[in-house]
């Protein structure tokens, strides 16, 4: 008797509740794939993918604690047979650029979930990126404009470490540096000294510019 296949098994990381449940219900209906784990941020995320190793995490962008690009980072890192479905209400071109920079392989709107999971998913299974109309508009009308122009050396402050980026975040979402310090296991002189480089980087003088970069960047849903 042929041995049946295993089950397509698959991380879902939201911290809405009921976004959660709804692809769960989505995802569940189809004959073969299990939700093997849920996730209300990404630092959970990172961890339960690190212990089950799922065939497809499907990761929004704004979470708590770690954003869905950062997380994607270190789950591809973990877990490089995993593949990453970024699912989000955002289309920016920029964005789309650092989802792929991140190593995600598919990146999915939100008002796009009930007529679209389903296939985005069947891509990430056969290790295919998937990117719908919408999405592959935005990154052709990008790819145009940037060949229809010359580029221009620019003022712009150098980007953030992954690190940083993580300490931005939590420093927008009110943890103190002592609280920055435990959560990430490091000492608070090296938070002083991340979140130091950190407001030269972005030219920043409050935590209120923090805030605001974060809120710019995706990096938190406050």
């Amino acid at each position: 008797m042929p041995k049946e296949p295993a089950p397509l098994r698959i991380l879902l990381a939201d911290d809405h509740d009921v976004v959660r449940h709804g692809l769960r219900s989505l995802l569940e209906s189809h004959e073969g794939w299990q939700v093997c784990a849920e996730a209300l941020n990404g630092r959970d995320a990172v961890d339960l993918a690190g212990q089950l190793l799922p065939d497809i995490a499907i990761l929004d962008v704004s979470m708590p604690s770690l954003n869905g690009l950062d997380a994607t980072r270190i789950i591809r890192k973990a877990s490089p047979k995993t593949e990453v479905l970024i699912f989000t209400m955002h289309e920016s071109e920029q964005l789309i650029r650092e989802v792929l920079a991140a190593g995600a392989k598919g990146y999915l709107l939100k008002s796009d979930a009930a007529r679209s999971v389903v296939a985005a998913v069947e891509a990430l299974a056969a290790h295919r990126p998937y990117f719908n109309w919408k999405v592959s508009e935005t990154i052709l009308d990008g790819f145009l404009r940037a060949s229809s122009t010359t580029p221009v050396e620019g003022v712009a402050g150098e980007p953030l470490t992954p690190r940083e980026r993580e300490i931005v975040q939590l420093l927008a979402e009110g943890l103190s540096n002592k609280a920055v310090a435990t959560r990430l296991d490091i000492s608070i002189k090296t938070v002083e000294t991340h979140r130091s480089t950190v407001m030269r980087k972005l030219d920043a003088h409050s935590v209120v510019d923090l805030v605001r970069y974060a809120l710019r960047n995706n990096l938190t849903s406050i």
